[in-house]
Order: structure tokens, then sequence, then C-alpha cells
């Protein structure tokens, strides 16, 4: 597969791609800016990589914007990510809406301001019915969280006896995750050098390959992309399964 060319086979495509978008305030330090400018940085890298894989063909592509461990950043800091959610999604929404795109947040957004959770409804109810990728984008979201709310439901259902404990399944517990209407993941791209998952994605991770990269956030051109893409088609995913039951499903395919 060629690095210069977003035309590549459908079936070597992750159907749903997850990135931490890790380095922004470190960029702008080298170039010596402000943090400031590292996220906003962040937002042209957001934009390129969704034009990357809704061209590719991607289904789902889940960005790690805010955690609910990042209120605990500097409050100028905080303010400022707030105002620059609340601009992109003024901006960006009829840009994602005109190409097809359905746009949703997850995570726990009654910490949010007023002005910014109507926003966020507004730019969800507008593409509700785009049957393109799906954009999720995940603020103040943890993945301990999303396990939590997912279990805490379970939990009401059988206190209201509409479910007994003893049928309780994986599958029921991931039906109340906040992706659950979407392709298991299949890829988490992390930037800027480290190699963790921060609280993303706990339960949806169970299975997906992990790409990691020294290269900063607002750094990660398509190129980059393509690349992840290229290391994920070369992996072998077992699931459990030995090398050689893998090949003979395959040679049977």
């Amino acid at each position: 597969m060629s690095n210069s060319s977003t035309d590549m086979p459908s079936n070597n495509i992750p159907q749903h791609v997850a990135v931490i978008m890790d380095g922004n305030g470190r960029w702008a330090k080298l170039q010596g800016k402000t943090r400031v400018s590292g996220h906003k940085a962040g937002v042209e890298t957001v934009r390129s990589t969704v034009t990357t894989a809704r061209k590719l063909g991607i289904k789902a592509l889940t960005v790690f914007a805010f955690s609910s461990e990042n209120w605990r950043r500097p409050e100028k800091e905080v303010s400022v990510l707030m105002d620059l959610f609340m601009f992109v999604l003024t901006r960006e929404v009829k840009r994602l809406h005109k190409h097809g795109i359905r746009f949703q947040v997850i995570g726990d957004l009654s910490r949010f301001s007023t002005k910014l959770q109507k926003n966020i409804h507004a730019a969800q109810q507008l593409t509700i019915n785009n049957e393109g990728m799906v954009l999720s984008v995940a603020a103040n979201y943890g993945g301990r969280w999303d396990i939590t709310e997912a279990a805490r439901k379970l939990a009401e259902k059988v206190a209201n006896d509409e479910l007994a404990a003893s049928d309780i399944t994986e599958e029921s517990l991931n039906e109340h995750t906040s992706l659950a209407n979407l392709p298991e993941l299949d890829l988490l791209i992390r930037t800027g050098g480290d190699f963790r998952i921060s609280n993303f994605l706990l339960w949806q991770a169970a299975y997906a390959e992990f790409y990691f990269t020294d290269t900063l956030w607002p750094d990660f051109n398509e190129q980059q992309f393509l690349q992840a893409i290229d290391v994920f088609d070369q992996r072998e995913r077992r699931f459990g399964q030995t090398g050689e039951q893998v090949t003979v499903k395959n040679d049977n395919l």
C-alpha cells in the first residue's frame, strides 16, 4: 500500500478507529507559542484526520477531546478549551453535515455549561439521520465512567424487574456503553509518545490493535495516519485463537 494515496482496498481498512490526541501543549512549547495555540493547531489536525478517514471508508472515528481528569488542568486552559469546543461545534458541524457525517458527543455532559450542552444537542440533531461516517467526540469522558454508567443502567433494570440479574451478559452490558451503536473498535492510535490509554475506551479496547507514535498531535498528518493503517493491516488479529486457526479461517474465506 502506498502512503501517497488514500486509494486502498476496503478490506484493509479498520471499521472503527479511535485517537488519543496527545501533544498539543508540548508542540506549542517547542514552537515558542502558548498552549492555546497548540490546541488550535490540534483542531486543524482533527479536520484533516476526519477528511482522510472519510475518504478511506472508515465507518467510525472516535477522538478523545477532553477527559474527566482534564478538569484538573489550570482553570484558564480549561476555559479556553471549552470556548474552543464551542467555536468548533458552531463552525464545523455544517461541514460535517454537508459530507453526510453523523456527529455525537460521548461523556458526562452535565458539567458543561447550559449553552454548550444546547450546542452539542443541536449539532447531534442536525446530523442524526446522516448515513456516512460517525464522528464521536469524547468530552468529559472516562472509560471507568462509561462502564460504571452501563452497570448502573443494568442495575436499575434489575431493580425495576425489567431484567433478572442472572441474565446480565457481556452483550447486555455492551449495549449500555457509549459506543454501543458503532462497530467494534479495531484500532486505537495515540500520538505524543506515551504508552498508555489514559482511561479511554477501556471496555471497547479489549481486542483493539494499539498504535503509538512519538509524533505530536498537531504534526500528525495524512501520511502518518496512513502509516498507522498500514501497521494495522500487517497485524494478525487472533481474538484468542492460534495463528494456525486464523490462517485456516482466512484461507476458507
